[in-house]
């Protein structure tokens, strides 16, 4: 694993994207932070660019760096979800501005799983996640159902657990605002 942790951050620094495996499903990625790199990520889903995208954190204490303010129910929503949970938060900050929604909001995720987790900490940034399929497709929830268009649209294909066949589902979405209302998005 930190062999490809290694090569997928030396790409990532380089503005290049990447496909690779979430806690959730197969996803494209690229630096968060990365206004040209968000670009391309956009044009292989072939989605517009005020769909917004989801962003990956490794610990619960980076959302200070990228949320401008934080609804208080949010720090018990992230920490004590048992499963992958992503929550829009009303303003974003210190992204790439093509990430956030037309109304600043920004998606973002604990991840859990550990090749993201050590990619995110060697990055020192945020990854862009989003499901490795072009918009409007399914969700490809094991590396086979990821469409040839997208492994030949990626600048690098992590070999790590493209034999897992565990299928695991997308993230519940949900979206708060400062007042703490919630409102479900996906469960």
């Amino acid at each position: 694993m930190q062999k490809e942790v290694e090569r997928a951050v030396e790409l990532l620094k380089e503005g290049k994207t990447f496909l690779y495996p979430t806690d959730t499903v197969w996803g494209i990625g690229c630096d968060a932070t990365n206004v040209e790199a968000v670009k391309k990520v956009y044009a292989l889903k072939q989605r517009q660019d005020n769909k917004a995208l989801i962003v990956l954190i490794a610990s619960i204490d980076q959302l200070w760096d990228y949320v401008a303010q934080i609804p208080e129910i949010a720090w018990d929503i992230v920490e004590f979800s048992e499963k992958p949970v992503t929550v829009i938060y009303p303003k974003g900050k210190n992204l790439a501005a093509n990430l956030l929604g037309e109304d600043g909001s920004i998606g973002i995720r604990l991840v859990k799983d550990e090749f993201c987790k050590k990619v995110i900490q060697k990055l020192r940034k945020p990854l862009v996640s989003t499901s490795a399929n072009i918009s409007g497709e399914p969700s490809p929830a094991i590396f086979s159902e990821v469409s040839e268009a997208i492994k030949n649209g990626v600048d690098y294909i992590v070999d790590w657990r493209r034999e897992d066949k565990t299928k695991n589902a997308p993230s519940t979405i949900m979206k708060l605002e400062l007042d703490g209302a919630i409102k479900f998005l996906r469960k």
